[in-house]
């Protein structure tokens, strides 16, 4: 027969990891399957969030792991390729395996596509950034260049600016009617030099950024370039259970109240696969928030279930 769960947690990264804690330490039976896919598996260390400033993405997901299993909490290593809503929730995972839930908590967050530059994506998590809150610190003072990917790039060189005062904002496929005149105005107050033409690929030497070169062969010396990737919402297995959806800058993300409820009754999601800027620190608050909210749920409908059953016909 299928195993039943009380709660599959699709996605093992923070979210998923704190959404696992809280059931467990509840006594729900609960499910972890995970594609070992983080976002911040690039990074060496994550930066702001108290009393783990620093350490390794992967020893915090470890760490987190050996805590969820204190309580029982199952985790296996697979992907999720299908969901289906009946009674209960049925998954599906890539190896065969098909377990039943009566609740879900989706936490496969998002990937992120880097301009195709090259060097980026051999650099990106060491030298080419994206968020100035997890690695400025780092690099601070360091020579920067911000390699736009469409003009709200330029709100990401303003505020790296405040890590740096040699930051050349890189064009590259931006066109000059695209920035505005308070664009570049903003830009010359921050002191950032607008560089236009093409970039052509990254300078590295010694394993190193050493510079941005540009189609026309110019190379502007720089110790770290910040790019934004384009997100993509893994919001696959969310859209086939018949979850809303909401257009955002930044792709379309489930629609979800203040505890990650999204408008498939039973369904929660946590982390990135809610938005673009969840944090580590934001996706474990996430997760928490939705097993808490989860185990009422439970309860509740546990409770009134148990009233009809005593209820006289």
């Amino acid at each position: 027969m299928t195993e039943k769960y009380a709660v599959v947690v699709i996605g093992g990264g923070a979210a998923g990891l704190s959404a696992a804690l809280v059931l467990g330490r509840a006594r729900h039976r609960t499910l972890v399957i995970d594609a070992g896919e983080p976002r911040n598996a690039p990074a060496a260390h994550m930066q702001g969030y108290l009393s783990r400033d620093g350490m390794p993405p992967a020893e915090f997901l470890a760490a987190g792991r050996e805590e969820i299993a204190r309580y029982g909490v199952e985790l296996v290593r697979d992907r999720v390729v299908e969901v289906e809503k009946g009674e209960d929730f049925t998954v599906v995972a890539a190896g065969g395996r098909s377990v039943r839930a009566r609740r879900l908590v989706v936490a496969t967050g998002l990937k992120d596509e880097l301009p195709a530059v090259p060097g980026v994506a051999e650099r990106f998590g060491r030298d080419v950034l994206h968020c100035p809150f997890c690695h400025g610190w780092e690099v601070r003072d360091q020579p920067f260049g911000v390699l736009a990917t469409g003009p709200a790039s330029v709100h990401q060189a303003l505020m790296v600016s405040q890590w740096s005062k040699d930051v050349r904002f890189f064009r590259h496929t931006v066109t000059e009617e695209e920035l505005s005149d308070e664009d570049l105005r903003r830009l010359a107050a921050a002191g950032v030099d607008v560089v236009p033409g093409e970039v052509a690929e990254l300078v590295t030497e010694d394993d190193r950024l050493t510079g941005v070169r540009l189609a026309d062969g110019t190379t502007h010396p720089r110790s770290v370039l910040f790019t934004a990737p384009r997100a993509v919402p893994q919001t696959g297995l969310l859209e086939r259970l018949g979850a809303e959806l909401h257009e955002t800058p930044f792709g379309a993300y489930p629609v979800v109240d203040a505890t990650g409820l999204t408008t498939v009754p039973g369904v929660w999601a946590a982390g990135n696969a809610i938005g673009f800027a969840e944090q580590v620190v934001h996706a474990a608050s996430g997760g928490y928030r939705a097993a808490s909210a989860i185990v009422g749920d439970l309860l509740m409908t546990d409770l009134d279930a148990a009233v009809r059953r005593q209820s006289p016909v």
